[in-house]
């Protein structure tokens, strides 16, 4: 890997959705203080991730990637943060278990606070006048209220990011290493309002299972230390090049750059140009990283995004991520995966089953069907089963809170309900039962796989 492009030569190739600031002194100030920040995760722990998602390139692992479609400020709180990561430790256990498979756990957390829009603008009536402001385009950008003070981007917030990134880490960390993620746990990580759905006694009728397992293991003396921790990563889609840039460093054990601002970065479908900013910039660093593919793509465009960004082939070091909506896949996918493979690409595949099944509800509220995702997913599983490759993985919007934001599932949520307690500031987020009614449905689909 050749030098850091500067991130003057970055904006030149035409950087496509980035923040319009009105103050370039600002901007670089802010910049100036992100590269003297401590970096949010180590050089070692993203080799790591790398050799994690080298198993499942080769069918030895199933990746689960999963959170908020964008963190807010607001929502740096032990509770909100323990919620998410319970989710995911239970989701984890299900695919483990149900599924027989190791199971590699990648949060969409401490960093995922900024967000493409499909337009730079945004119109509303106020007052009865209709007004045009500034899209809303994460904490990591503006504000969400929508007033025109609020819509300015500042370069200040990019700061705030690294704030509330270390400091959701930090919690991270403190509930992983402390306790919370033992597997003697299990039970404790349902909550009434989960053990009282189907699911949620489906859930505990598992766990009963793997309480008697982990006592039959320490009655025979054995109690390995896999039990009692977890190995759980942070990601977020690298979309401000200012922050990424800023957070990028040159490891003092290999000399090579890693952007430090999390374990796996990845680069969406609106900005994955081959000859683009976001493109240039991931070829350069030493992170496993990521590629959204949505139902434009070609197995062309698929090919040539490996060759600049894994030019060695290295596996574990690309995965793709791909968004087709529960209608294209089984159409769009297939042509995808087998000239890829017979390319002899090392790649993770990964369904992301959420962006391609996004609608408007008649009340106006942004949304997705339940049965839609999981008809993506199994569209993805049936495609992979057909050409005999593997199906790594999921990438999951979801959240440890009991909101109505997608319909449909077992709690049989309706159009009408998704006003009782949507919160996202963005896109539809599966809630607490709905994540884990996928993952026993995809445990399901892993043991055919």
């Amino acid at each position: 890997m050749s030098a850091i492009p500067d991130l003057e030569s970055l904006h030149a190739r035409g950087a496509a959705q980035q923040p319009s600031y009105p103050d370039r002194a600002a901007v670089d100030a802010a910049v100036s203080r992100l590269r003297t920040m401590p970096p949010l995760v180590f050089a070692g722990e993203c080799d790591d991730l790398t050799d994690k998602i080298a198993a499942v390139t080769r069918g030895e692992a199933f990746l689960l990637q999963g959170g908020d479609c964008a963190e807010t400020f607001a929502g740096v709180t032990a509770d909100n943060v323990r919620n998410k990561l319970r989710v995911l430790l239970q989701m984890a256990v299900v695919l483990t278990y149900a599924g027989s498979v190791p199971v590699v756990k990648v949060g969409r957390l401490a960093g995922q606070y900024a967000k493409p829009r499909s337009s730079d603008n945004e119109t509303r009536t106020v007052d009865g006048q209709s007004v045009t402001l500034p899209a809303y385009r994460g904490d990591a950008v503006n504000g969400f209220e929508f007033t025109p003070e609020s819509r300015v981007p500042d370069p200040q917030r990019l700061v705030d990011v690294y704030n509330a990134s270390a400091a959701t880490l930090n919690l991270v960390r403190a509930f992983v290493t402390g306790g919370y993620a033992d597997l003697r746990q299990v039970h404790t990580w349902n909550t009434d309002f989960v053990r009282s759905s189907p699911i949620g006694q489906r859930y505990e009728s598992m766990a009963a299972d793997i309480e008697r397992a982990l006592t039959f293991m320490k009655a025979i003396g054995a109690d390995p230390d896999e039990f009692h921790r977890v190995d759980f990563h942070s990601s977020h889609e690298a979309l401000v090049l200012e922050y990424e840039h800023a957070m990028t460093r040159i490891d003092s054990r290999t000399e090579a750059p890693y952007d430090v601002s999390g374990h796996f970065v990845w680069i969406g479908e609106r900005t994955r140009q081959l000859d683009g900013a976001h493109v240039e910039l991931l070829s350069k660093i030493r992170n496993p990283i990521g590629v959204k593919l949505g139902p434009t793509t070609t197995a062309d465009d698929a090919i040539a995004l490996a060759a600049r960004l894994n030019p060695d082939n290295t596996p574990g070091r690309l995965t793709f991520i791909t968004r087709f909506g529960a209608g294209k896949i089984r159409d769009g996918l297939p042509d995808l995966v087998e000239k890829v493979t017979a390319a002899g690409l090392q790649v993770a595949w990964v369904c992301d089953p959420m962006h391609g099944n996004t609608f408007e509800a008649s009340s106006g509220y942004k949304t997705r069907k339940f049965e839609d995702v999981i008809d993506e997913l199994q569209g993805f599983f049936d495609v992979h089963r057909a050409l005999g490759t593997w199906p790594g993985g999921i990438h999951i919007e979801l959240t440890g809170d009991d909101v109505t934001e997608c319909v449909g599932g077992g709690e049989e949520l309706a159009e009408v309900d998704l006003g009782n307690r949507y919160e996202s500031v963005c896109d539809p987020r599966l809630n607490r039962v709905q994540s884990l009614e996928t993952a026993f449905l995809v445990a399901e689909m892993l043991r055919k796989a």
